[in-house]
């Protein structure tokens, strides 16, 4: 070590406390020692220590206190039936626990694994106004749960703990995760993502953890996994709710032991990896309906960072709106738009089910089907009392209704007519853009429908 690295033990027992003091002094760390809270306090300048060992219990307070005392990272010690405890520490902000009785190996892996990522921790970034920076790019919010999820995220991303995101779909939970691995020490590295609802059953072990040669018919060679591939870095499992119960099995020994074995391999291999899981799911009751375990669920609820959805943050809708508009009509590499008074207002009024997401999805509908510098109410096509508000805007003639007032046409009679009456004169692309669908979509619903497409002649 170029410097040496300064360390207080507190610990009430003066036996382990001298035996843990020349243990890390065997180490080249400089160690102080205390037996209770109190004492390190009166004692010390706690923040001038690269990291606090306290035992859990102590004489007086517990030895939490000095997590809410100092910002130096603080590794909690605790007796294995106290286990609840020691995570309970950690939602409090402890960098990590530690079980006693400790081997020696152990605990100075994880001081130096503790000094380590914090030397390297990426600065918070501060704007003119020396006020912290929303730390997750892509994600605009001042209301307060937004801001308490943006302070979370800060204090979680210089741990190493394994982060559990809850939210619904489309709130932004790959982001987030993005952002505490964009603020941790292993940010040099790229993080792996992975939607466990998208890889089928009997291909996720393989997938996750490696096959050898041969473990299964189609296993032609032998494959890494997508764990192993993200050793040193970041792991960020999506929609882990759906992860097969043989699968959680051996993530628990990722997280329990530091390790993987391919599927069809007697051999373990360590792995450092940092894992970041998300779902929309209520995974405690997953696991009283016995499709999640239980041990695993409380290796992964060590930190919960929660999203609130998009209803429930007030102002934060316009705002993200606009910024929203903004950037698709750059991207779209259409004229600037603005939204309409009555525009602004649907988009304030209503619930979006879909979050973000489909907010992100009203608005490039939007830019795309706009006209005139102003977007319209009817182009967002999201008018809570009009259920086929969403087609009319969609490139239907809005009179058809008002002119036929006894028929009553379901979404599927428009699409149909809509073609049938244009296909003559618009190509696919000018359809499906005056649909507010892709080509393919296009294409797909011709082939349900049974509506061919007319060839065209040449003159």
């Amino acid at each position: 070590m170029s410097a040496i690295n300064q360390i207080l033990v507190v610990e009430d027992e003066v036996v382990i406390r001298t035996a843990l003091r020349r243990l890390l002094e065997r180490h080249d760390y400089q160690v102080s020692e205390a037996g209770t809270v109190k004492e390190s306090l009166e004692k010390y300048d706690i923040d001038d220590f690269d990291v606090i060992i306290s035992d859990l219990r102590l004489p007086g307070a517990p030895g939490t206190d000095l997590i809410k005392a100092t910002s130096t990272p603080v590794l909690i010690m605790t007796s294995y039936s106290s286990i609840r405890s020691a995570i309970d520490s950690m939602k409090m902000g402890a960098v990590d626990y530690i079980a006693k009785p400790f081997e020696h190996n152990e605990i100075i892996e994880t001081v130096a694994k503790i000094i380590g990522d914090h030397a390297n921790k990426e600065p918070v970034e501060k704007s003119a106004n020396d006020e912290e920076v929303a730390p997750v790019h892509g994600m605009i919010g001042s209301c307060p749960q937004m801001l308490e999820l943006f302070r979370r995220i800060r204090k979680v991303a210089q741990t190493n703990s394994t982060v559990l995101i809850n939210g619904e779909s489309g709130t932004g939970k790959e982001l987030v995760a993005r952002a505490i691995h964009r603020l941790s020490s292993r940010q040099s590295q790229e993080m792996i993502s992975v939607n466990c609802a998208a890889i089928p059953e009997n291909l996720i072990e393989s997938e996750l953890f490696g096959h050898e040669k041969g473990a299964f018919t189609g296993a032609t060679a032998t494959r890494t996994g997508l764990v192993e591939a993200a050793n040193s870095s970041t792991l960020f499992l999506d929609e882990i709710g759906e992860l097969p119960l043989e699968a959680q099995a051996r993530l628990l020994r990722v997280l329990q032991e530091n390790e993987i074995r391919k599927v069809g391999s007697v051999q373990s291999k360590k792995v450092d990896v940092r894992l970041v899981v998300a779902t929309h799911r209520d995974l405690k009751q997953l696991v009283e309906d016995g499709q999640f375990r239980e041990d695993l669920y409380y290796r992964i609820n060590v930190m919960t960072l929660l999203i609130p959805p998009l209803r429930e943050r007030g102002n934060d809708i316009l705002k993200l709106a606009d910024a929203i508009l903004l950037r698709t009509c750059r991207r779209l590499k259409t004229p600037m738009l603005l939204f309409g008074e009555g525009a602004s207002r649907a988009i304030a009024d209503y619930s979006w089910p879909g979050n973000v997401r489909e907010l992100e999805n009203a608005i490039e509908r939007a830019v795309v089907l706009a006209e005139t510098p102003e977007i319209g109410e009817d182009l967002l096509a999201i008018d809570n009392d009009d259920p086929e508000a969403e087609v009319e805007t969609a490139g239907f003639d809005p009179d058809m209704r008002a002119a036929n007032p006894v028929e009553e046409l379901s979404l599927e009679d428009y699409f149909q007519r809509f073609v049938l009456e244009h296909q003559d004169s618009m190509n696919e692309t000018k359809l499906a853009k005056k649909l507010g669908i892709s080509r393919k979509c296009l294409w797909e619903r011709r082939q349900r429908f049974g509506i061919p497409r007319k060839k065209r002649t040449s003159s």
